[in-house]
């Protein structure tokens, strides 16, 4: 089915600036070390979206692609939307992972070796992800979700949320949206798995069972997670400090706000890897942690040709039909 609306233009989109100039990007807040984080308001339309990249911080290629669409929407008027865009949400982790993110952005693809070594993901409680405040009288989350949370709170409700991520090692992208939509995204998801398969990817397919929020839905979609089923994933093992630290996610979060928001996050691989032969493709597989064990210790070799960087053009080109298939889905509704 042709979309009714025009598609995003999105190779103009990747062939915009990667950095815009000020404005429209301007200081939203600053982090716990200082640095500025950075939004824009773009476009004038009645139709309100959000987007943020970078809430884990060796995840750098939804940051780069929002900085892209920052430039592109920038040079454009847009009446149909009005767009809530942080490209960054953590400066501070952005800097601490500059070591192998900024050498392969440059590149065009990751190298294994530098990600092994330089990589640095935060835990849960400094996570951003699940790390927006609860309520208005929560003074304990950080001061960076603090300034996006604000800045959102300016812009509701919205009609689409998108948070763009990555996942280190899968055999193709997962996408995850929200489970109050599931029943409404049947063409989106025929249409991006086509999307997929054309750039000549598989999909990431995995039944996580509902672990953490997790719900297989079909072949490379997942509902999103969510910050209830973190806390009692990790209650039910016994570690209810861990659990006190988690807060909301941006999803969840953006959805307090009103309204019937399509959310969706993006799960881009930075490394293609086939899953062998009795691999579940979770996390904590033990067949994926040995193999992950044995990769570190000979500094970034796989021993295994199959096993490859993602382009970062072609994960950034995903990420943009994702928003481009989820723009389609909520005006067929809203029409």
């Amino acid at each position: 089915m042709l979309p009714i609306e025009e598609i995003l233009p999105i190779e103009e989109i990747l062939e915009a600036k990667a950095r815009p100039p000020l404005p429209p990007l301007r200081p939203i807040g600053r982090s716990r070390e200082g640095r500025e984080i950075l939004g824009a308001v773009l476009g004038s339309g009645p139709r309100h979206i959000s987007l943020i990249g970078g809430c884990h911080p060796d995840e750098p290629v939804g940051p780069a692609m929002l900085r892209r669409l920052v430039s592109d929407l920038s040079s454009r008027p847009d009446t149909r939307y009005t767009w809530y865009i942080v490209p960054h949400v953590n400066p501070d982790g952005e800097a601490r992972n500059a070591a192998w993110s900024e050498p392969g952005l440059q590149a065009g693809i990751f190298d294994l070796g530098l990600f092994l070594k330089h990589a640095i993901r935060e835990k849960p409680g400094d996570d951003m992800e699940f790390g927006f405040p609860r309520g208005a009288e929560d003074e304990g989350a950080r001061p960076e979700n603090q300034a996006v949370a604000n800045f959102l709170a300016g812009g509701a409700p919205f009609i689409l949320h998108g948070s763009f991520h990555s996942i280190a090692f899968a055999p193709g992208p997962w996408f995850l949206i929200e489970p109050a939509w599931v029943d409404r995204t049947e063409s989106l998801r025929n249409s991006l798995r086509e999307r997929v398969r054309a750039l000549g990817y598989g999909l990431f397919d995995v039944d996580r069972g509902g672990e953490k929020g997790f719900w297989r839905i079909d072949e490379g979609f997942s509902t999103r997670p969510d910050s209830r089923s973190m806390i009692a994933w990790f209650e039910e093992r016994g570690d209810p400090a861990t659990a006190a630290k988690f807060r909301p996610s941006s999803m969840e979060y953006v959805r307090s706000l009103g309204g019937d928001p399509f959310t969706f996050v993006s799960e881009m691989p930075l490394f293609l890897r086939p899953l062998p032969e009795g691999d579940t493709g979770r996390p904590d597989d033990p067949i994926f942690r040995a193999w992950l064990e044995r990769v570190a210790l000979s500094g970034g070799d796989p021993g295994d040709d199959q096993v490859r960087g993602m382009l970062i053009r072609d994960q950034m080109r995903l990420q943009l039909a994702f928003l481009d298939e989820a723009l389609q889905a909520v005006y067929h509704r809203r029409t």
